[in-house]
């Protein structure tokens, strides 16, 4: 793609690299194909090629954003399945990202919009505030008839309400120790949204590690990846959230010898492994983010480096794989988790569609609830064509967008794997009483 970027545009490093990224673009339109929201919408502007040419005038022209081309970007899902399907390396996450901070700078959304967003970018990140906000959530559904009469506003605390838990769940044991000599030194990410939503999660993970002699280091002060709100477009909240990860884990690592920074949650391990890009211009933190994108390793990643032995689960089940786009297209972590759940005993489906996003992505299920609904019941769907006793998956967001509805019990890829080898039962299939 020709551009016509001045000098002195250039001169800021974020905009030298936005041309970068639309100089690649030879306009083919193969990202359409695999673009949801323009096979559901069927617009050229929902689609990754025309979301470009709206970046590229906004920004060229260096024009604010505008009321229409807010609504192509907000719509985009970050689900990076263009990338994949992109012959020509077109980086769309990095060009996507930095049409978010540019919109978030220059527009004013309608009050409604920006007090929503204000709340989701400080609620979400924070654990106690997330809990908190999570009990309150009875008291949604009984005013969600109410709620619903709202337009547009409605209809995203409707969403809200919906996704949900009944409760937060409360805290699992994860007190697991290694026995002997610890063969690995690694850290796990807690992360913000996924240790109230699911404590499980970690728990699993914890007893995998612990049982394959992995020593897992505590590291007090980390928290959200800055995932959420730098997908906002809410740059200075999201590198906050990093450079707070970045010293915890820069200091943990002086201590000694450490093999990995492990991140259950593929949405947050898309951004830990973007670290390194966001802090390139930052003189004090460079080589430190470097650093720990190169540690950066999701779960099932470093479970396949192990070498785990076959598994038994207590029951057979045939599981149908969701790989989540940041998983298979942010981190190109495609054959991993399935080869671990088949060496763990489980007979494993693909998906049809399956690099077709759930409408999860973040927070896009609560600010597009109408485009997010249609994309989970055509993902779900789909999942109901292979006939799964369990659906598994590697990020916290699908797990609750797919709970909703599901034909089949929703867990964590690494819950399963935990399962197989001696630890607890799935709370999702243990609510399902499949072994009753």
């Amino acid at each position: 793609m020709q551009t016509s970027f001045s000098l002195a545009q250039l001169a800021d490093p974020d905009t030298a690299v936005a041309e970068s990224i639309l100089r690649t673009c030879v306009h083919c339109g193969l990202c359409t194909a695999t673009c949801p929201t323009y096979l559901l919408l069927g617009d050229e502007a929902d689609s990754p090629r025309g979301r470009i040419y709206l970046i590229k005038d906004m920004l060229e022209n260096g024009k604010p954003a505008t009321a229409e081309s807010v609504t192509h970007i907000d719509r985009c899902l970050s689900c990076l399945s263009c990338m994949t399907t992109c012959p020509s390396g077109v980086h769309y996450m990095h060009l996507i990202d930095h049409a978010r901070a540019h919109v978030e700078k220059t527009y004013q959304r309608p009050l409604a919009d920006r007090l929503l967003r204000g709340v989701l970018a400080k609620v979400l990140p924070n654990r106690k505030l997330f809990r908190t906000a999570l009990a309150f959530a009875s008291i949604g559904r009984l005013l969600r008839p109410l709620i619903a009469r709202t337009p547009v506003v409605g209809q995203r605390l409707s969403a809200m309400v919906d996704l949900a838990p009944a409760s937060a769940p409360a805290s699992v044991d994860r007190s697991f120790v290694v026995r002997g000599k610890a063969r690995a030194r690694v850290i796990m990410m807690e992360g913000c949204a996924q240790p109230v939503l699911q404590p499980s999660i970690n728990a699993a993970a914890y007893y995998l590690l612990a049982a394959n002699g992995v020593e897992v280091v505590s590291v007090p002060g980390e928290g959200c990846c800055g995932a959420l709100t730098h997908h906002m477009g809410r740059e200075e909240d999201a590198f906050l959230s990093a450079r707070r990860n970045i010293d915890a884990w820069t200091m943990v690592m002086a201590e000694g010898a450490l093999d990995a920074i492990i991140v259950t949650a593929s949405g947050c391990g898309t951004t830990v492994k973007d670290y390194g890009f966001m802090f390139r211009n930052d003189p004090a933190y460079v080589e430190k983010a470097k650093r720990v994108s190169e540690l950066a390793c999701d779960i099932s990643q470093y479970l396949a480096r192990l070498d785990l032995p076959a598994g038994a689960p207590p029951r057979k089940l045939t599981v149908a794989y969701h790989s989540a786009c940041s998983m298979q297209h942010g981190q190109q972590i495609r054959d991993e988790p399935k080869r671990l759940l088949q060496r763990a005993g489980f007979t494993v489906r693909d998906v049809p569609e399956g690099h077709i996003c759930c409408g999860s992505a973040g927070t896009y299920n609560l600010l597009q609830p109408e485009i997010s609904g249609r994309l989970r019941t055509r993902k779900l769907a789909n999942i109901g064509r292979v006939r799964p006793d369990v659906i598994a998956t590697g990020n916290i967001g699908c797990i609750a967008q797919l709970s909703s509805g599901a034909p089949a019990p929703v867990a964590h890829t690494v819950e399963l794997l935990a399962w197989a080898y001696g630890g607890r039962m799935p709370d999702a299939i243990e609510d399902a009483g499949f072994l009753t």
